[in-house]
């Protein structure tokens, strides 16, 4: 395969053998944190790391797995069984027995504290698109390329929805509500199917489905006519269930300053923890090419579990915040420890983009925006250097703003590492299914990408550490979008 100013010679790797990288851990199935897939995914890493003649260190860290296996919805009517499809469980919500719970459904109208309305019953909740607040409350652009290219004006999706607009299902638990059904609304019935969301959650202590906005219609009706309903979600729970992080560190001349590399492993389809298949190319590369400073590759697990896998006291901030407590030799420069001077974060490659248009769910651009955090000015020169050659780029670069930075790079940006942090957050993004998502996968994007971040180590490398500078604090207000 060959590019216009690279050629696929010139790297151990090319789009192919990327993409069978990512056909491999589509193999191990639904990667969620502390899975069997999930663990055999990491083992995997572990292998290659070994093959390659790299040292590794590995981080057990130990949790409560929870795991749907089976989810549905009938409505007892007078007409008959009503059967309601249900679009995906909720991550970490509950649990019923193989028998469900039966109860009349209520409709929770006003705010989600009206829960008590729905106290032995079953509650129905209506989440509209997120699109009527401003993006300039979560995001601060700097430059892009094309240059007129914008964030979206009012970011939308399940992704966000989901992640701001999430019932309270504690406080229904806690009023005594049997379970909930919570309703995708303004969104098309295939964009909504198979979202793992809300995963940022601890355990919530009550069973809760989605349905689409179609399948809605059947239980609001039911609501309307009082019929009971029975929900069922069957979970596989799993105490002390292991989770693993891995790095690997490749020397380089100068061994006191280090590069931190790092992504998370866990995930549940072809571009949502991709970012490892990347790095593992990236080893390759700099393996038969020495790096100027030593590079740190922290696989790192938890992305999907972050009540349980951040450094103790966080509050804003990714998995990779745990690995930093317990590796600060390779960043912190202090006791004879390494001083990382910059970072990189490798998320969510090759993702075209899909988007709801006029109610269909389609490909409207072979390009997804490639959303990324550059933690000062002259990480946003190295970003932008090191794009020269590519054919497909569609991207805008941000700062972290009102305290949120989405993706594995907060914790760098946390700590004063400035970083590049590449974080393209696609609507399918989370969607769990048979096809891994891998119809809106382009590897070619991915090698254009993986090949970038390799660029960008290499100018770090070459850059002096008083240029590269310390990574620059929030901003605060309404953001430039």
């Amino acid at each position: 395969m060959e590019n216009e100013s690279v050629t696929a010679a010139a790297y151990p790797f090319d789009a192919q053998s990327l993409l069978r990288g990512v056909e491999e851990m589509n193999a191990f199935g639904s990667r969620t944190t502390g899975s069997p897939g999930h663990n055999a995914f990491v083992s995997s890493i572990k292998r290659q790391i070994k093959e390659m003649g790299v040292p590794y260190k590995s981080d057990l860290k130990y949790f409560d797995r929870w795991q749907a296996k089976r989810s549905a919805i009938t409505v007892h009517s007078a007409m008959g069984e009503i059967p309601v499809h249900v679009s995906s469980p909720f991550p970490y919500s509950g649990e019923t027995g193989p028998e469900g719970v039966t109860a009349v459904p209520v409709p929770i109208i006003g705010k989600h504290l009206d829960f008590f309305l729905a106290k032995d019953k079953i509650a129905v909740v209506r989440l509209k698109d997120f699109k009527s607040v401003y993006s300039g409350i979560a995001f601060n652009q700097k430059t892009a390329l094309p240059k007129d290219l914008r964030v979206q004006k009012y970011y939308k999706g399940p992704v966000a929805t989901a992640f701001v607009k999430f019932p309270f299902l504690q406080i229904a638990r806690d009023m005594g509500v049997k379970a909930a059904i919570c309703i995708w609304e303004d969104m098309s019935d295939a964009m909504v199917e198979g979202q793992y969301l809300n995963f940022i959650l601890d355990y919530q202590g009550i069973p809760a489905l989605w349905v689409n906005e179609t399948e809605g219609r059947k239980v609001l009706e039911a609501c309307r006519r009082k019929d009971p309903i029975t929900l069922t979600l069957e979970a596989e729970k799993e105490a002390g269930a292991r989770g693993e992080s891995v790095c690997a560190v490749i020397e380089g001349e100068n061994p006191d300053e280090t590069v931190i590399i790092n992504t998370h492993t866990d995930g549940v389809n072809c571009v949502e923890e991709n970012g490892p298949v990347a790095m593992l190319a990236m080893m390759r590369y700099f393996l038969a090419h020495p790096p100027q400073r030593t590079l740190v590759f922290a696989f790192v697990c938890g992305h999907f579990r972050l009540p349980k896998f951040k450094a103790p006291g966080a509050i804003s901030d990714q998995a990779t915040s745990l690995w930093l407590h317990d590796h600060r030799e390779f960043w912190d420069g202090k006791e004879g420890h390494k001083k990382a001077v910059a970072g990189l974060t490798v998320e969510h490659l090759g993702c075209m983009e899909w988007k709801d248009f006029y109610g269909e769910y389609r490909c409207t651009d072979p390009i997804d925006v490639e959303v990324v955090y550059t933690g000062n000015k002259k990480m946003d020169e190295i970003y932008y250097q090191s794009l020269e050659g590519r054919t497909k780029v569609r991207t805008v670069t941000l700062r972290g703003h009102n305290f949120l930075h989405f993706g594995e790079g907060q914790s760098l940006f946390n700590v004063g590492i400035p970083e590049i942090a590449l974080v393209t957050s696609p609507d399918y993004l989370c969607v769990e299914s048979a096809t891994h998502e891998m119809d809106k996968f382009d590897p070619d994007l991915m090698y254009q990408q993986t090949v970038s971040f390799i660029k960008m180590a290499e100018i770090i490398g070459e850059t002096p550490a008083r240029d590269l500078g310390r990574a620059d604090n929030y901003t605060f207000g309404v953001g430039k979008v």
